[in-house]
């Protein structure tokens, strides 16, 4: 199982570039504030000839060079980004914990061009916690922890909250060997505004959330390839689209505003295509690659000044601050080893290759999957 992508119109988020860089940080220098919504095709599909034991997805009619491996001989922990269509067996739980330091390397301007900036450390965690309710169906939570340390500024009082994401997940159809069709599931989130967001003081690092309740909706799908080696090559493709509501905010936030604003704030909505491959190398190793491309709509900030530097109490000064609309592709390879078909660990890193409007950010990962 790998990372579910989640409502990417938090700052907490941590696959999004404002979960590498703060939703101020990102207003401040007009940069996108979700993240880019993604695009990926990865299609490496050669496969080798069926035998009566391994049926494969193609008959060619010429006997494979080498031996077939088994789906059972073939242990996962998943990708970095890209989600699992599998639902887990009803009454098990997945548990898996990712830690992550989001780094931020520049931003894009308008042009697609890439500036460096000050250099900071947003670190994380992000947990699934899921439930296989029935043979199709699956819930679950993800909560999220942060601590932020800016180039400029204070870094976090201390570790926070972030916001709470609920999840369902329905499986359509199952992958089966020697058919063309994948396994897919639709998923239903909804991401909580329980992070703090407004009012943060002196301390803008201590916005951890978006103060705003987002929904995403997203078609997971998952295929598997035997290689010419009679290797598995197991193939993800994540579509999700996200609907942020907007949020009363005011005095110093994570939206870039200062003491004395009253205003609103709506994040932009967010768009992500997600394709991903993993290896098997052994039956304990596996080699994986996500490619992802995310857009994401203006995020609107809109409201009063009603500092004395800025207006008075019968003339209080107008604020609005739009991130403009952005993009961003981006590379997570990573490595697994897999204990047992129940526990894994993955490590790896997630990096943006290119975009426009939006930052540019390396987040190191390491996680661990448990099935119980």
């Amino acid at each position: 199982m790998a990372i579910v992508p989640l409502a990417p119109n938090h700052p907490d988020h941590w696959l999004a570039s404002r979960c590498g860089v703060t939703l101020a940080k990102l207003m401040r220098t007009n940069r996108i504030l979700p993240l880019a919504a993604l695009l990926l095709a990865i299609a490496e599909a050669a496969t080798a000839n069926p035998t009566p034991e391994n049926p494969g997805p193609v008959d060619t009619g010429v006997e494979s060079a080498a031996p077939r491996q088994s789906r059972d001989d073939a242990w996962w922990t998943g990708p970095l980004l890209a989600a699992s269509p599998g639902t887990l067996t009803p009454g098990h739980f997945l548990i898996e914990p990712y830690v992550f330091d989001a780094i931020a390397r520049g931003h894009y301007d308008n042009d697609g061009r890439r500036h460096s900036g000050p250099h900071s450390n947003d670190f994380g965690s992000q947990s699934y916690v899921l439930y296989g309710l029935t043979d199709r169906v699956g819930v679950g939570l993800i909560p999220r922890l942060g601590f932020n340390d800016p180039s400029v500024g204070r870094s976090s009082s201390k570790p926070g909250v972030g916001d709470l994401t609920v999840q369902a997940q329905y499986a359509l159809t199952r992958f089966a060997e020697g058919g063309w069709i994948p396994s897919t599931a639709f998923v239903f989130q909804e991401t909580l505004p329980v992070g703090k967001y407004d009012r943060l003081g002196d301390r803008p690092a201590d916005g951890l959330g978006a103060g705003v309740y987002s929904t995403t909706l997203a078609l997971y799908s998952q295929y598997f390839f035997w290689m010419p080696t009679g290797r598995i090559l197991r193939t993800r493709l994540d579509l999700s689209y996200s609907i942020s509501g907007s949020a009363n905010v005011r005095d110093v936030s994570v939206y870039g505003t200062a003491e004395g604003f009253r205003g609103r704030a709506r994040p932009g909505n967010s768009a992500i295509i997600n394709a991903a491959g993993e290896y098997s190398l052994t039956r304990n190793w596996v080699l994986a690659l996500d490619v992802v491309y995310e857009h994401d709509s203006n995020t609107h900030v809109w409201g009063l000044d009603l500092s004395s530097s800025a207006g008075t109490a019968l003339s209080p000064a107008a604020v609005e601050l739009n991130s403009g609309t952005g993009h961003t592709w981006s590379l997570a390879p990573a490595i697994e080893y897999n204990f047992t078909s129940r526990v894994g660990v993955i490590a790896g890193a997630k990096l943006t290759t290119s975009g426009r409007n939006a930052s540019a950010v390396v987040i190191p990962v390491a996680a661990i999957n448990i099935v119980i």
